[in-house]
């Protein structure tokens, strides 16, 4: 008799021990446990040691840490009608495991398809300048629609960086040609602003002269003296008016 007694007890304790060792779980510190109990949602656990009770308890594992998603590169035809290849990258994390779990199917890809048409969306409502060169600002409005659009499955989006926006051979040399007509553009406008202000300083020298006839006659001076200095031609300048004016007088007046 006591042998069928022990014998019972050790079955029982055969199917018991793996009946516990199934109600037993361990969740790491960025781990939840989001438990249903027949079917109906019972709870969010840990982390560390959770009991759950077998057949009547279910529990699926939520991560916590922030996923890095690579959005596939997708054709956008931007504003102005240029057609480029734009991929990004995706940061985000799961904030509330219980709607995770309950209010979409699967939040990995669910997040991932999201991603892709926002990120048409998005940029097809810009021109292609302002892809290259305001990648800051459209990032932060791809993650600002993102994050709207997943709050309602407890996901925070923290951050979308555009990688690559490729454009074909053809438009790479069109904006290489716009980028040397407006560096010429450049060119000819501060050419012309330095002649403007030279002239408007020449205007201001020739008026400061004409009111002083004396600097004149000295700046016509300077003027021999630099022209002197170079040996190597002959120069023919014309006598100053004044001068002639001078020694005519000087003429008139020794004559009886």
């Amino acid at each position: 008799m006591f042998l069928n007694i022990g014998v019972g007890l050790g079955g029982l304790l055969i199917l018991l021990i793996p009946l516990v060792i199934s109600a037993i779980r361990v969740l790491r510190e960025y781990e939840r446990g989001v438990v249903f109990q027949l079917g109906r949602f019972w709870g969010v656990k840990g982390p560390g040691l959770i009991i759950i009770i077998p057949i009547l308890q279910q529990m699926v594992r939520v991560d916590l840490r922030t996923i890095v998603l690579d959005v596939p590169t997708q054709d956008v035809i931007s504003r102005d009608n240029v057609s480029v290849k734009v991929n990004a990258v995706l940061y985000f994390r799961v904030v509330d495991p219980e709607r995770a779990i309950i209010q979409v199917a699967n939040f990995m890809e669910a997040t991932s398809q999201l991603a892709q048409t926002t990120l048409r969306a998005v940029l097809g409502k810009h021109e292609l300048d302002e892809m290259l060169a305001e990648r800051e600002r459209l990032n932060m409005d791809i993650q600002q629609v993102l994050d709207a659009q997943t709050d309602a499955w407890g996901i925070k989006v923290a951050n979308v960086e555009i990688k690559h926006v490729d454009l074909d051979e053809s438009m790479i040399r069109a904006i290489a040609r716009q980028a040397e007509a407006e560096r010429e553009r450049r060119a000819k406008v501060i050419h012309a602003e330095g002649e403007l202000q030279a002239s408007e300083k020449l205007q201001q020298a020739a008026f400061v002269l004409a009111q002083q006839p004396g600097a004149m006659q000295l700046r016509y001076m300077q003027t021999l003296g630099a022209i002197a200095g170079d040996k190597s031609s002959t120069i023919v300048f014309p006598m100053p008016i004044d001068i002639l004016n001078n020694l005519t007088e000087a003429v008139r007046k020794e004559r009886p």
